[in-house]
């Protein structure tokens, strides 16, 4: 029999936990400390890390807000992170003693925002089948448009269109090392001007990070006439291409610059990652599907992942059995 213990992070964890993130199997850079606390005053990091006898075995990207744990609400998803050679039969206990360590701390909810599969680097269904065992409740399914590279639809006439319109315009790419002229001129003007809102990342955030993880975090600029007509800001994954942001100017279907941004980032980062994930196609909770999200995706060449969000009861430890034969 193991021995299974649960921590709470501590700033002096941060080394062993960004080693055990960079070889994990259901993690990406969002894990990383350095990622994760830049905006460590908005939350309550309530993070855990499991060990089995005495070596770490899990870890768990969290905070707490109102006597809830989250898996982490500052970060796109979240999961109970394990590495590549973690055994099924193992990481079933861990679980079962982090959900024992938060009741024992008075935590009566958890919920969980999963890692979406594509971004795993081998299978990582753990988390999905124990919740299933712990009767967790499905809250939120969204549906996610993604592209296989290795399997690749291509563009549609529509959006093969898009991009020779680009080039007749004379539209040029650019990969650049500031995010300034993006950020104030395109973005932070049509975010406030469409729906009245604020990057989530501020200007200054997005560079801090970029300067901590520069093979991660990448701008791409379209320019007209040297100038800038529309941009993206992407993350890079060991599995994917994720463009963060993405917005151009007013002319964006006049000049096809956003059909010639995306084309240039799915081909020039696709030797490296098999998925471009264009995010999240539904709103309210995944109850409603955007049409013209969908559509426009698709035409890219894109089809449907999910993403879940479960809500469990830490008490559920007490019953928790694997009922193996």
């Amino acid at each position: 029999m193991s021995n299974y213990q649960v921590k709470k992070y501590k700033p002096e964890h941060e080394d062993a936990w960004n080693t055990f993130i960079a070889s994990a199997k259901n993690a990406t850079f969002l894990f990383d400390r350095n990622f994760m606390d830049y905006h460590k005053n908005r939350f309550e990091d309530y993070s855990l890390m499991v060990f089995k006898d005495e070596q770490l075995y899990s870890v768990f990207p969290a905070n707490i807000k109102d006597g809830v744990v989250y898996s982490h609400q500052g970060l796109t998803y979240g999961s109970f992170v394990l590495q590549e050679k973690s055994k099924l039969l193992y990481s079933f206990e861990a679980f079962k003693a982090l959900l024992k360590f938060l009741s024992s701390e008075g935590i009566n909810t958890l919920e969980i925002r999963n890692i979406p599969t594509f971004y795993n680097t081998v299978p990582a269904d753990e988390l999905a089948y124990f919740l299933f065992k712990a009767e967790a409740t499905l809250t939120k399914r969204d549906a996610l448009m993604v592209i296989d590279t290795t399997h690749n639809l291509g563009f549609q006439k529509n959006r093969r269109e898009g991009i020779n319109k680009a080039i007749r315009n004379g539209l040029k790419i650019k990969i650049e090392d500031t995010f300034e002229s993006f950020w104030n001129e395109i973005l932070i003007p049509n975010l406030s001007k469409k729906h009245n809102v604020k990057p989530v990342h501020s200007l200054e955030e997005i560079e801090l990070l970029a300067a901590r993880f520069p093979e991660n975090i990448k701008q791409v600029n379209v320019y007209k006439d040297d100038v800038i007509v529309a941009g993206t800001t992407v993350f890079l994954t060991k599995t994917t291409i994720h463009p963060q942001y993405v917005s151009g100017n007013s002319d964006k279907n006049t000049y096809g610059s956003l059909d010639l941004a995306y084309d240039f980032i799915i081909n020039h980062f696709d030797k490296q990652k098999r998925y471009f994930d264009f995010n999240i196609s539904s709103e309210e909770n995944g109850k409603k599907l955007n049409s013209g999200l969908i559509f426009w995706k698709e035409s890219c060449g894109a089809r449907t992942f999910v993403a879940d969000n479960y809500v469990v009861e830490t008490a559920k430890y007490k019953t928790l059995d694997l009922n193996v034969i």
